[in-house]
């Protein structure tokens, strides 16, 4: 079971988990998710859907989550690279309405477990990248609901080259700000 190191990061419950690379000439083999090694770890989610997304260079997807069905997340790039984004919608939580950004690529090998009462997201920084989530509960397309990326009391600071405009989709270009998300998930 040493096969990940689980970093807790300053936002209660959200974990970066490095897993231990076997490789030689030939490639590597990893795990990526282990019951009992995330279980003595603190992480006792159950994972029911997973899902891929690529997406190209400038990509920004999100930020988001769901309003009545939360889903915890543990998310990795599978190829290429991006910078992922947790917020915390905890109410109560000492660190509500706090962001937290990592770089994710199939370089490092890094996952993300982002728990339920996140917000979520990413922005590619490679030429194109695909992206993996291991999801708690099942995707609801009824219940979806989300901040806008921008947002100026979260001020996520996206690694955006100056003068570049990143891609949205008109649905997350027109998510409310956060003051205007009513969305507060026990902790």
């Amino acid at each position: 079971m040493g096969n990940f190191k689980f970093i807790e990061l300053d936002i209660k419950g959200l974990y970066l988990i490095e897993p231990k690379i076997y490789g030689d000439e030939r490639g590597y083999n990893m795990e990526t998710y282990h019951a009992e090694a995330f279980k003595a770890a603190g992480l006792t989610m159950n994972f029911v859907q997973n899902n891929q997304s690529l997406s190209k260079k400038g990509v920004l997807r999100g930020l988001h989550y769901q309003k009545t069905h939360p889903q915890g997340k543990l998310v990795s790039v599978l190829k290429g690279e991006v910078f992922d984004v947790a917020v915390d919608l905890r109410s109560g939580s000492p660190t509500y309405g706090k962001w937290y950004g990592e770089i994710l690529s199939y370089e490092n090998k890094r996952m993300l477990y982002v728990p339920e009462g996140f917000a979520h997201g990413f922005y590619v920084l490679s030429e194109e990248a695909l992206f993996s989530y291991q999801l708690t509960d099942f995707y609801h397309p009824e219940d979806e609901g989300g901040i806008i990326w921008n947002d100026p009391d979260i001020a996520v600071n996206w690694p955006i080259e100056a003068g570049t405009v990143p891609t949205i989709s008109d649905k997350d270009n027109n998510l409310p700000e956060f003051k205007y998300n009513k969305i507060e998930f026990d902790r």
